[in-house]
């Protein structure tokens, strides 16, 4: 009895020990949860300058509530020429008021744009600036100009308004004194019958 238990142990022994030795079959991944998606999608590539550039250039900014104009801006808007300037070299400013907002303007070059409004001016000048995009627009007696502050440049020189062409022609016939020119030296009065500088005649002495 012993000898057939003996051998079914020595048997059953290979068994048991493949049973131990055979690896483990694979557990299937569990699918990524809904709450891990945010975040593989904030790992995604940021958006390209070009397209954060069309995204800027797309945004309207005529509501813009940082400018809030005085009434003396308001007045100085009033003396702005509009319409198309035209400039030297064949370019062109066309100068547009704002229908949302009185004492706006858009100033345009071929494909630039800028949102300006009026600003104070030591000179007594009416300037016009773009905050943003570091833009003014100066409008003289007898002619303007569109700078880039920016860029460092002048955008269009010498623009004349029919008003300024007629006042830039009357400063050719009829150039302004500078300050730095001499004053004209002035001319002898003559003097007048009677009133000459010589000495009146003493009377002759009496006779003691």
């Amino acid at each position: 009895m012993k000898l057939i238990v003996l051998t079914a142990m020595a048997l059953a022994a290979p068994a048991m020990l493949l049973a131990q030795t055979a690896p483990a079959k694979a557990t299937p991944k569990a699918a990524p949860s809904a709450s891990t998606q945010p975040v593989q999608a904030s790992k995604r590539a940021p958006i390209k300058r070009s397209a954060a550039k069309v995204v800027e250039e797309m945004t309207p900014i005529d509501d813009d509530p940082n400018v809030t104009l005085t009434p003396e801006d308001i007045e100085l808007a009033k003396r702005v020429h509009v319409g198309t300037i035209p400039c030297e070299l064949g370019a062109s400013v066309t100068v547009t008021p704002s229908t949302k907002r009185p004492g706006f303007f858009m100033v345009q070059t071929k494909a630039t744009k800028f949102y300006m409004h009026p600003v104070g001016s030591r000179t007594g000048a009416i300037r016009l600036e773009d905050g943003r995009a570091g833009a003014m627009w100066l409008q003289l007696g007898n002619k303007s100009m569109l700078m880039s502050q920016k860029l460092g440049q002048r955008l269009a020189d010498e623009c004349m308004s029919p008003l300024q062409a007629t006042f830039a022609d009357e400063m050719k016939k009829n150039p302004p004194v500078s300050i730095l020119d001499p004053l004209p030296a002035a001319k002898p009065v003559p003097a007048l019958a009677g009133t000459g500088s010589a000495q009146p005649a003493q009377a002759p002495a009496k006779a003691e």
